[in-house]
């Protein structure tokens, strides 16, 4: 005889037998289920039952569960847990929406009207990266924060940007609503005040029907700040007053931004981050994850080599992550932050690495800064710029994200770049031209290029969260958008002429300290249409008739020419169209602060 299901508890298991925790809607019912192994015992309360008091059943490994009928979405509950010491009021640490951080759980029904969405994100050497944050992105006014739907309205601007993948900060339910997102409180709830979960489903719906990717900002390092959250001594118990079951409770728990580091090492802690994994690569549809500071989930210091203070858990549990987010989208990035440069980040998993696809290259823009933000000419080091520019881990030149500005690099005590040339003055002309030879160079670099937002349109200052971006910009400096529109063209070889700038090859043809121009190549197989020669000028100065070699003889077309006036009428415009190479040499100009982009038509034009 068949074995009748009499409870929907014991079939709320996942793909892996684990049993499945928080709150879950099924037909008229809602199964909840929560961990919390100190407990005396738990109950449940919220809206539906006027809160009161539904008690829970114990299950093995900590955990308790409940079925309530005629639950519905949006209703709001808590848990109640007796320590034994006295009750606790703890909200779901799996909750998918929260009223505000200190609020309530919200019950949510899961179902998402995806429709045909099986979007494929473009292979890594054709991804053009862009970093926004929710809150600031697209404010309606001073006193309104951004949100999901008022990004999802510049999604056709970014589209013609040519951007194809958008990297969100965290949005993840946060003590501050209008912080960076770094300081999360509850991972599996998306912020209310950017709409909530719904809201995030939808822009990722229409990012994808607009060729977008979307990249999200994750946070395992520490949760916090202690003292401050629910899931600090979530059932009463601690050791030595730290925060109890879900972190480490003696010297590992300790991180900068308080003891609240998670216990990699538990069972139950690595299936709530793995989990919530899951929940964003396969319920939300998501493209890619950054995972945020991994140096201080691998070590308890924050160090790079040095295995008394390495966490074996914390690299463990960065594979898992991996692992999980490659095997429910195999198309996806992970991306670590981990400021080291360790090449075994990105090595694959069976080789011993932590299988990052990519990592941030956080060395890159410091380079471009301290040779595009110097005042005098003489003092811009272009050897360490080709050092940068060569760098490239486990030989493969797109496991890095290689970028002039961020969130990071654009505030801590610095700005913007713009900013940072010209302090006070940040749309000046010399901030225009040196900011796009920024731009410039990350695009045709081997490497996954990034822009923040606003970098497109001179955003001056550095970042923060609360201030909304200068869109009128757009229209004031159109023509530094329009040579960020050429450039990702350019980049993704759309006019099928320079094909060498998706290619691994990188050689540097031409280093002049002297009179600061640098030249160089970028090839795939080679050829018409394949090969591109980059060449730079950083003096404030115009270099005519400047020869030097290219790969081959023939016709070179200029691509793109920064010092064109179309890009700003105050540009000293040096026009050139093409070159004539004879003898593996030619005869460039080159205007003061720019830069040219030569390839040849691969119809044989030469």
């Amino acid at each position: 005889m068949p074995r009748v299901i009499i409870s929907l508890k014991e079939i709320l298991m996942d793909e892996s037998g684990k049993k499945v925790v928080g709150a879950v809607l099924h037909g008229n019912s809602c199964m909840f289920r929560v961990w919390a192994p100190f407990a005396q015992d738990v109950a449940l309360t919220g809206t539906f039952n006027n809160w009161s008091k539904t008690a829970m059943q114990k299950e093995d490994s900590g955990h308790w569960a409940v079925e309530v009928p005629g639950v519905l979405a949006g209703q709001e509950y808590k848990f109640v847990i007796n320590t034994g010491n006295g009750e606790l009021f703890r909200n779901d640490p799996r909750a998918l929406q929260m009223t505000t951080a200190a609020g309530n759980s919200v019950v949510v029904d899961s179902a998402f009207a995806w429709e045909d969405d099986h979007f494929e994100a473009p292979t890594f050497n054709e991804q053009v990266i862009y970093e926004l944050h929710v809150g600031t992105f697209n404010r309606p006014d001073a006193s309104t924060a951004g949100t999901f739907e008022t990004a999802a309205a510049k999604l056709d601007y970014l589209a013609e940007l040519g951007v194809n993948m958008v990297e969100l900060m965290p949005i993840s339910t946060m003590a501050n609503d209008r912080g960076w997102g770094y300081a999360t409180d509850y991972i599996y709830s998306v912020e209310t005040l950017y709409g909530g979960r719904r809201q995030f489903l939808e822009f990722v719906k229409k990012a994808h029907q607009k060729g977008i990717g979307v990249i999200l900002d994750v946070v395992y390092n520490h949760f916090g700040p202690d003292g401050a959250l629910d899931l600090w001594q979530f059932d009463g118990f601690s050791q030595d007053g730290h925060g109890g079951i879900y972190f480490y409770n003696d010297w590992r728990a300790e991180t900068p931004w308080g003891a609240t580091r998670p216990d990699f090492g538990r069972l139950e802690v690595r299936q709530y981050i793995t989990d919530n994994v899951r929940m964003w690569m396969r319920d939300c549809h998501l493209d890619g994850l950054r995972v945020d500071s991994t140096i201080y989930i691998r070590n308890v210091k924050g160090h790079n080599n040095d295995p008394a203070n390495d966490l074996s858990d914390g690299w463990d549990l960065l594979q898992e992550i991996t692992s999980v987010a490659k095997g429910i989208n195999p198309h996806s990035i992970t991306i670590a932050e981990d400021v080291s440069g360790n090449e075994y980040l990105t090595k694959e998993v069976d080789m011993g690495g932590a299988g990052f696809g990519a990592q941030w290259e956080v060395g890159f823009p410091q380079v471009l800064r301290d040779a595009l933000d110097v005042v005098d000419d003489a003092n811009r080091n272009l050897t360490a710029i080709c050092d940068a520019l060569s760098r490239r881990y486990n030989t493969d030149a797109y496991e890095r994200i290689i970028y002039s500005d961020s969130h990071d690099s654009a505030a801590n005590g610095g700005a913007r770049l713009s900013e940072e040339i010209a302090p006070g003055d940040s749309s000046n002309v010399f901030a225009r031209k040196r900011s796009l030879l920024a731009s410039a160079i990350i695009m045709t670099a081997p490497g996954i290029p990034m822009l923040l937002a606003g970098q497109e349109f001179m955003e001056g200052g550095s970042f923060n969260d609360w201030q909304a971006l200068n869109w009128q910009n757009t229209e004031q400096f159109r023509g530094i958008v329009e040579a960020h529109k050429h450039l990702i063209a350019l980049r993704k070889n759309q006019y099928d002429s320079t094909r060498g700038l998706v290619s691994q090859s990188f050689n540097v043809m031409h280093l002049n300290e002297g009179e600061k121009v640098l030249v160089y190549h970028r090839w795939d197989q080679g050829g018409p249409g394949d090969d591109v020669i980059v060449a730079i000028n950083f003096a404030n100065k115009a270099q005519s008739d400047y020869w030097i070699n290219f790969p081959t003889d023939g016709n070179w077309k200029v691509r793109f020419n920064s010092s064109w006036k179309g890009y700003s009428p105050d540009f000293e415009e040096i026009g050139v169209s093409e070159v004539e190479v004879k003898d593996g040499g030619g005869k460039i100009s080159l205007g003061p602060y720019s830069v040219l982009i030569l390839s040849q038509d691969e119809n044989g034009d030469s």
